[in-house]
């Protein structure tokens, strides 16, 4: 039987050896800050969710969505650094990218209102890259959280010895949102929102992303949307 105690007789030999680690099968969050494009996107944004505002906010789901808008010129450097990062996430990961390009699937707005949540999910249906683009971010907003997706460690998960701490013992992380933060994931990677507790609404931009074959040999990224 090896328990702590055991560690105590052998615990230098074990520390003092080099044990060779390899890490694969990695589920990689990819972040990074572009306050330049909040004021372009704020305002288109804004424009497509004042539709929904005609529209009392639902009580027990107090979000307002807006329609998909990725084929808006006014932000066409945002929508391009957005489906350019994506192809190139997935051909540093080791996809052989050259033979697709990425196309918009959806880029829409959420707006969460206090006590608003998002539950765990996945997008499927051939889109590989998902992400979020942070606009409003008030005190005690939502987080967003990323889950295990390995159901073999979930199955037979042990209790963590600081659920604190990311480490690989953990099943969730989560980050803290900031206006002009950026999200990149592969789409088979879980996702949620914590319950909203602020009084005002965060608002984010969600955006996913398919491949389809290459017509040319360019890095491309189409903002036409695959219905």
């Amino acid at each position: 039987m090896i328990n702590d105690k055991t560690l105590d007789s052998v615990g230098e030999i074990v520390n003092t050896t080099n044990l060779a680690v390899k890490d694969f099968f990695t589920c990689p969050i990819y972040l990074v800050e572009r306050p330049d494009f909040l004021e372009s996107v704020s305002a288109v944004s804004e424009e497509y969710l004042s539709v929904r505002r005609e529209q009392p906010v639902d009580e027990i789901y107090p979000v307002l969505m807006s329609d998909s808008y990725s084929k808006d010129s006014r932000i066409a450097e945002f929508t391009e650094f957005v489906g350019v990062t994506a192809w190139k996430i997935l051909a540093d990961q080791g996809y052989a990218m050259h033979q697709f390009e990425m196309v918009f699937t959806g880029m829409w707005t959420q707006e969460h209102h206090r006590h608003s949540a998002m539950e765990q999910h996945v997008h499927g249906y051939g889109e590989q890259i998902v992400g979020f683009y942070f606009l409003e971010v008030p005190d005690n907003s939502s987080r967003v959280v990323f889950h295990d997706p390995r159901a073999g460690k979930v199955q037979i998960d042990l209790p963590q010895t600081d659920v604190t701490q990311a480490t690989p013992a953990s099943s969730m992380v989560n980050f803290v949102p900031t206006p002009g933060l950026m999200i990149f994931t592969n789409s088979w990677l879980a996702h949620s929102f914590t319950r909203h507790a602020a009084e005002k609404p965060i608002k984010f931009v969600h955006f996913n992303l398919a491949v389809q074959h290459a017509t040319s040999n360019i890095l491309s990224c189409s903002t036409a949307e695959v219905i």
